[in-house]
């Protein structure tokens, strides 16, 4: 993904909440969205300024 790009994923595992906000804190991607709905979670991730 390019510097700012936005992805969006599903998951249906409860585990992800956590996986995913650790996955951001430690990468320096941002996590911009995250919710729940029928068992189905969002997240968005916004890539980092500076890619590695």
């Amino acid at each position: 993904m390019a510097p700012g790009e936005k992805l969006r994923v599903l998951a249906t595992d409860p585990g992800a909440v956590t996986d995913f906000r650790d996955f951001c804190k430690t990468s320096g991607h941002a996590l911009t969205a995250a919710s729940e709905s029928k068992g189905v979670f969002s997240f968005t991730v916004k890539c980092r300024a500076e890619v590695k």
